[in-house]
């Protein structure tokens, strides 16, 4: 349960991005996004920026994971950084930890998804800083890189989808007893989510992970994970240009990690500066 609840944080942790707020007619602005566990191709609008909370709590064990996200456009939509900064109680043998994760350094550029494109591709580098303990199971205990790869098409006016492939290497991660080797994982992600009102979607999200763990110096062992996620969404749109968009969902595990099973809470204040 320890890895499904620090898994659920790593597909979540990458940058997620709101629909920005018609300052005109706010309360007629739909959302079209905010997934939770897939990312989409959307940077932010100019000056706009979006903070971002989440939380997943087991229901089978004891382990949680809050993630604070920060987006802020650079000169445009075109490009963009963040930052994601977990914490994150662990669910083990041990009786678990608690404390900060790997703080993830995000840049996306966005190619498409203008107002009459209905694609939208924006890769993402990210820097994964090893500030999480490794000896408590909290993080790498080396920096790592990633690469993603969010791709976004609008089906039709009531259905976006998104797609998700991306890759982790960690040159140097160490297990709990200091054993250090490098790990590479991959994952892939597909949602398809439903406008059933303009401020409120239904959502549906799969996640599929294959991650490298040290399980001695200069070893590593694989193991995959398949999540299923449904969800949903809302919107409160204000005069001032703030968007407030709730949201919570259900994850569980299929195949080798059936019997997993959390909670998602999301909450983001998206707002002109």
């Amino acid at each position: 349960m320890r890895r499904f609840v620090l898994l659920c944080c790593v597909a979540g942790a990458g940058p997620l991005r709101a629909q920005a707020p018609d300052t005109k007619a706010p309360n007629d602005a739909p959302i079209k996004d905010n997934s939770f566990l897939v990312e989409e191709a959307y940077n932010q609008d100019p000056r706009v920026v979006q903070h971002i909370n989440t939380f997943l709590r087991s229901t089978t064990g004891a382990g949680w994971v809050y993630t604070f996200t920060q987006e802020w456009p650079v000169g445009g939509q075109t490009n963009q950084l963040s930052y994601t900064i977990p914490i994150a109680r662990t669910d083990d043998a041990s009786g678990g930890a608690k404390g900060l994760g790997d703080v993830a350094l995000n840049y996306r550029r966005q190619y498409g998804g203008s107002e009459h494109d209905r694609l939208a591709l924006a890769p993402r580098l990210t820097v994964l800083l090893p500030t999480g303990d490794s000896r408590r199971g909290l993080g790498s205990g080396g920096t790592g890189f990633q690469v993603m790869l969010p791709f976004s098409v609008e089906i039709s006016d009531h259905f976006v989808a998104h797609s998700n492939a991306g890759m982790t290497y960690t040159p140097h991660a160490h297990d709990t007893f200091d054993n250090s080797a490098a790990t590479r994982s991959y994952i892939l992600g597909q949602s398809v989510i439903w406008l059933a009102l303009p401020r409120l979607n239904v959502m549906l999200e799969s996640t599929w992970t294959s991650s490298e763990e040290v399980v001695g110096r200069g070893r590593t062992a694989r193991s995959s994970e398949f999540l299923l996620s449904p969800g949903v969404r809302g919107a409160f749109n204000f005069r001032s240009g703030l968007q407030i968009v709730p949201g919570l969902a259900f994850p569980f595990g299929i195949g080798s990690s059936r019997g997993d099973r959390a909670v998602f809470a999301y909450l983001s204040f998206e707002h002109p500066f």
